[in-house]
């Protein structure tokens, strides 16, 4: 499936979608029990996209392309895109409308991912919020090549979850859906990175207005200065060329 909404920035491609839209998304895909992949761009994950070919298969495979990035979508504004910063979807933006709906919808969510001492914690904090939602964990510490993913997939199986969450970091999770996906059960996949260490409180949530502004990147930089410096300073450098060629395309001819 290739939305309407689809566009082309800084070398590949993204949906200018809602979160609201994403939810939508996901509920079709609950009914219909269809597998569906819903996966999501940033700067990051784009410098990934660009330097491995697993990568960008993976993104071959997807149905949605969430743009999980404020510069994207300024980026695409200034390009004259049809794209505005109500199209930004993120975990920590939509968490909230996500455990309401699945709550009221009665959806059975399975996430995958998260340190085995933090998890009860990630389980808690939901459940107070929302208590009757029917959510199953599996830590995200085994070998995805081994025995252990083998049980897990036999787990997944035999619970048939309506939406699974993949939350293993990137580009791990991503490369385990894709290695994974045609024994993966038919509901909604979405990789989403360390949510859950948010949900445990073990890391630092930055104010959700420093996303609507462009700020997040900054405030989470400076308080993990030696893990994303390279993430933020250095390998933004590779998206050079594909700046240059969304200029050049964007010339009048």
């Amino acid at each position: 499936m290739t939305p309407s909404c689809r566009l082309s920035l800084l070398g590949a491609e993204v949906d200018a979608i809602t979160p609201d839209e994403v939810m939508d998304t996901i509920a079709q895909s609950v009914v219909a029990k269809r597998r569906m992949v819903i996966a999501n761009h940033n700067l990051h994950s784009l410098y990934l996209f660009h330097r491995r070919a697993d990568m960008r298969a993976f993104y071959d495979k997807a149905d949605l392309i969430e743009i999980d990035s404020t510069p994207m979508i300024l980026w695409g504004r200034l390009l004259g895109k049809d794209v505005s910063r109500a199209h930004r979807c993120t975990y920590l933006d939509f968490r909230e409308s996500f455990w309401a709906k699945a709550q009221s919808e009665g959806w059975h969510v399975y996430h995958v991912g998260g340190a085995p001492e933090h998890n009860p914690r990630s389980r808690a904090a939901i459940l107070k919020r929302y208590p009757n939602v029917r959510l199953s964990m599996h830590t995200g510490y085994f070998d995805v090549n081994g025995s252990d993913n083998t049980r897990l997939l036999a787990d997944l199986a035999d619970k048939k979850p309506d939406v699974l969450l993949v939350g293993m970091g990137m580009p791990r999770q991503e490369l385990w859906i894709l290695n994974n996906l045609e024994q993966l059960p038919d509901c909604a996949i979405m990789p989403i990175g360390a949510a859950f260490d948010y949900e445990a409180g073990v890391m630092y949530t930055p104010p959700r207005w420093t996303g609507r502004v462009g700020l997040e990147w900054l405030v989470r930089f400076l308080h993990e200065p030696k893990r994303l410096f390279s993430r933020y300073f250095l390998e933004p450098w590779v998206l050079i060329p594909h700046v240059v060629r969304d200029l050049m395309r964007r010339r009048p001819r």
